[in-house]
């Protein structure tokens, strides 16, 4: 399968690692390559320079968002939320038609300092507003409720705990499903929630979670729903 990780961040490396890892095809889209790769300093989060990761990665090709997005099957957004739209706009909607389009971003507003709020929020959400932009695409919301540790190894976290599907697409679903349990998440982990418009309750699981990264000093934890029947 050929992918297309959209995102330059601790996220998008670490999906797109993982996706190598297991034999696919994997570009990252950035804005820029050549000002990507030129980059020699940590950025303001501290994550090295994106050309060091990628000597260590040399599989991962990266790409403007627009060759990225052309040469894929399947597109990842792991861009920062302020950022999506703007990014998937430049990949260009010809190249995101009929393709299951994986939102794990989240819509994190930090003009009023930490932490930061949300927006949009509770009458929409960041998944919805991908699917009206970009309406022949196949937008499904997924893995965005956990660190990117835990998206691509859930074993870190010991137990039981769940992982959330959300979209309008029957086969983009079952794409984002297959994807999940190549990543180790078991079936009965995996919570179907229906339409995107369900994005908008994962998507407001952000502030309680940030909190307990706080309290907790780390981001190795996950939300466990006792009790659930799953439809994945």
């Amino acid at each position: 399968m050929r992918y297309a990780v959209f995102g330059t961040g601790t996220v998008g490396r670490t999906v797109a690692a993982k996706l190598a890892l297991l034999g696919h095809d994997v570009t990252i889209g950035t804005r820029d390559p050549r000002s990507t790769l030129s980059r020699t300093e940590p950025d303001a989060t501290g994550t090295p320079p994106f050309a060091e990761w990628g000597r260590d990665h040399p599989q991962v090709r990266l790409a403007a968002f627009a060759d990225a997005a052309a040469h894929a099957d399947v597109v990842v957004n792991a861009t920062s939320g302020a950022t999506a739209l703007a990014a998937l706009g430049l990949a260009g909607a010809e190249n995101l038609e009929g393709k299951p389009l994986l939102d794990i971003a989240n819509p994190l507003d930090f003009s009023r300092g930490m932490p930061p709020s949300l927006d949009p929020v509770n009458t929409d959400s960041l998944g919805e507003q991908i699917q009206r932009a970009f309406p022949a695409a196949k937008v499904v919301k997924t893995l965005n409720t956990m660190t990117a540790a835990v998206m691509t190894d859930p074993a870190r976290v010991p137990g039981e705990h769940n992982v959330f599907v959300s979209g309008d697409d029957i086969g983009a679903k079952k794409t984002a499903t297959e994807l999940l349990l190549s990543f180790g998440w078991p079936a009965a982990s995996i919570i179907d929630l229906g339409d995107i418009t369900t994005a908008r309750g994962t998507e407001m699981l952000l502030p309680i979670w940030l909190r307990l990264w706080g309290a907790l000093g780390h981001g190795e934890f996950n939300f466990h729903i006792q009790g659930a029947r799953t439809g994945a």
